[in-house]
């Protein structure tokens, strides 16, 4: 496949931020463009055909997070709104007790955290060291779910899902799981790790536009959720609108509350054709490759690198002790080298799509710099 033509960058941006927010490909600005001009030619005309649009972008959700059934994927506008379904939803008792991470992103943080009015307990757990035994050392019998990211938005640590999965089906705790640093770029599998909950938006590693997300709720725990909001789309028979003897639907559409986000479908069923097409292995294999690269360059160039030494995904930290680096931050923004300050640090987040000719312009642009 020809990269440059699918993914068009202006030959002034070094792109790597796509832990952040990620381009779109080609492919993805044509299907926009062709549903725009059907919206602005012919109104809805065509919903029907929008309609196996949206079935479609379940499917190829289903397929990458390795759900059983398409009937497990909710469309949801946000990773939050996915995390408040499920905060919203479960029956909590006074001395609950939910563990995260000391290194998560603060929307797996603070929906947690809003339920101390109920009695429910935040556990932060430090994720140096073993992480999977200091998780499990956490853990009491009042422990009800562990939420983690499956790797770490600021240092790019990689969790041990499988193992964590294991652990929480041992010691009877719901395992729910931010996947919006993985999905994309790295294999996932919520049957691997005995998963209940997925939550993922879909504007990073997946390549689409911000205000859709995936939810995968196990079909053994939809109905465990308590619903918060009501409309005429999570009902059993959505299409029939004189019915007045209504139930919820029997699948994860009963979390989707009123209109479908038709504009954020197109998009995002668009993306992920070109992530399954090519394959999230294939995907997982380049980025491994640019990453090792990325890290010798600045091991090379005198930088100390924050993340984890072994653990690839999509994510490298690091930092220079002969500048701040929300100075550093600020100056390579104004470069057109597109990064984030994360960690305490400068975080790069390069893509498959991208080869090493991006890493020695980068770096060499921090080296001028520092001068």
């Amino acid at each position: 496949m020809d990269f440059q033509k699918e993914f068009p960058l202006n030959d002034e941006i070094l792109y790597l931020n796509h832990a952040a927010v990620a381009p779109w490909p080609l492919r993805t600005k044509l299907a926009v463009h062709k549903f725009a001009t059907q919206n602005t030619a012919v109104g809805s005309k065509h919903y029907l055909e929008w309609l196996e649009t949206e079935q479609n972008l379940r499917n190829k959700l289903a397929t990458l997070v390795d759900a059983n059934h398409s009937d497990e994927i909710a469309l949801l506008k946000s990773t939050s709104e996915g995390l408040s379904t499920i905060a919203y939803g479960l029956d909590w008792q006074s001395g609950d007790e939910i563990i995260i991470s000391n290194e998560e992103f603060p929307s797996n943080r603070i929906v947690w955290e809003s339920l101390a009015n109920q009695g429910v307990k935040v556990i932060e757990v430090d994720l140096q060291g073993d992480h999977t035994a200091n998780i499990e050392n956490a853990m009491t019998d009042r422990t009800r779910l562990l939420a983690i990211s499956s790797v770490q938005y600021a240092s790019g640590r990689v969790i041990d899902l499988k193992r964590l999965g294991e652990i929480c089906a041992q010691q009877k705790v719901l395992f729910c799981i931010d996947a919006i640093q993985s999905l994309g770029v790295m294999p996932f599998s919520a049957q691997t790790y005995n998963a209940d909950f997925v939550v993922a938006d879909g504007h990073k590693w997946m390549l689409g536009p911000e205000g859709l997300a995936v939810f995968y709720c196990k079909k053994a725990m939809q109905d465990q959720l308590r619903l918060n909001q009501f409309g005429w789309h999570m009902v059993a028979d959505a299409g029939n609108f004189d019915n007045k003897d209504w139930t919820t639907a029997n699948n994860a559409k009963r979390f989707e509350c009123g209109s479908p986000n038709m504009l954020g479908a197109h998009a995002l069923d668009a993306s992920l054709s070109l992530i399954l097409d090519l394959g999230v292995d294939h995907i997982f294999e380049l980025t491994q490759k640019l990453h090792n690269y990325l890290r010798e360059q600045l091991v090379a160039a005198g930088f100390e690198i924050l993340s984890p030494p072994d653990e690839f995904c999509g994510i490298t930290t690091f930092k220079t002790n002969a500048k701040d680096h929300k100075e550093l931050y600020q100056q390579l923004m104004a470069e057109n080298v597109i990064c984030a300050p994360r960690g305490g640090g400068i975080r790069f987040s390069p893509n498959f799509y991208q080869d090493k000719q991006v890493i020695d312009k980068a770096i060499t642009t921090i080296k001028s710099l520092l001068k």
